[in-house]
Parts: C-alpha cells; structure tokens; sequence
C-alpha cells in the first residue's frame, strides 16, 4: 500500500477534537480523543506533550478566534476595551473550557503573543510594571467570569411563591434578559475608571 496523501494526525486535528469533547462533556481524555480520532493513544502522544500540550492546543484554538488587531493603533483604553469584548465573545463559545483554562498556565506562544501586547500597550501608556500583571489577571477575571455567565439561566435568582425577596424579584423583572450584557458593561466601565485614575495619579 502507498503512504496516505495526508497525515492520519496533526496538532490541528488533536486540538479540534479536544475542543469538540470539551464543548460536550466539560473534559476530555487522551484515550477518548484517540478513539474519536481513530488512532492509538501512543499516536496523540507523539504530537503533543501530554494532556497539558492538549490543553495549550485548546486555549490556541479558542483565543485565535480573538481579534489581536483591536491592540494597535487606538488609545490604550479604548484598545483594552476593544479587545476585551472580543475575548469575552471567543470563550463564550466554549463556556465549558473556562474553568480549565483558567486553572492552567499558559503556555501556548500565540497566546502568550497577545498577552505580550497587551503588557506592551499598557507600560507604553504609563503604567507602572508593577501594576501591569495585577491589570491584565483583573480584566482576565472580568472577561472570563462573564464569559461563562453568558451559558447561565437569564433568570438565575428564582424566587418562588413563599419567599419573602420582593425587592430582588422587582430588580430581576427590571433588568429582563440583558442581565450578562448589563454586568459585563458596568464592570468593564469600572474596571477601565480605576485603571485611568491609576495613570492619572502617576
């Protein structure tokens, strides 16, 4: 028999297809992946350095769908602001790999990539680099706690007949289904006030 034309395996294919698994299940293993894949185990292990190699493919495959270029160009606060949406709406896709991306370090270097342009961006405005790591895991917790908010019920405070909580059932009936939308905004809003007011008072 020839040689296949194309490669049975790829990191392109090992990251797809954990990503798949983890959209489904909220996990993924390196035996199950293979199984899907139709190869053995040993096969992924040649692509990859184990089961954080696959995650570093994951958090590739989802932050690439970030767009990098709202990073140039603009003043540094309408930059963050830009890129932070745009960060928030890539992992809301795949609310079920936030938990474990964000509990792994990253490693990945188009990843790592990005977060070097925002550390760019940040002392290049004026921070202080004692304050650029503190902002970047701040916004980060903003963007990905909202990011899995999005997935929750648009009603998540249920306040059923004989509990005594008119005011919250009040406010809940004001705010309608945008409550996700409606927190990230004031969050990001306050999170960008502080951060000027930091600039300002040098």
């Amino acid at each position: 028999m020839g040689r296949p034309r194309k490669a049975l395996l790829d990191r392109e294919r090992i990251g797809a297809t954990a990503l798949e698994l983890v959209d489904e299940k909220g996990d993924f293993s390196v035996p199950e992946m293979a199984r899907r894949l139709g190869v053995q185990t040993a096969s992924v292990y040649h692509h990859v350095d184990g089961r954080a190699g696959v995650i570093e493919l994951l958090r590739e495959r989802v932050t690439d769908a970030i767009d990098a270029g709202t990073l140039d160009g603009v003043p540094w606060d309408t930059a963050l602001e830009s890129w932070a949406r745009s960060y928030r709406a890539a992992f809301a896709a795949h609310p079920r790999a936030i938990p474990m991306l964000m509990t792994s370090p990253v490693r990945a270097p188009r990843v790592l990539a990005q977060y070097e342009s925002v550390a760019g961006l940040l002392l290049a405005a004026g921070f202080a680099p004692p304050l650029v790591l503190p902002m970047i895991t701040g916004l980060d917790n903003i963007v990905l706690g909202s990011a899995l908010d999005m997935s929750a019920p648009d009603t998540m405070w249920e306040v059923s007949e004989g509990t005594e909580a008119p005011r919250l059932a009040a406010a809940q009936a004001a705010t309608g289904t945008a409550r996700a939308d409606q927190a990230f905004d004031l969050t990001l809003a306050g999170f960008l006030a502080h951060c000027r007011s930091l600039l300002d008072a040098g």
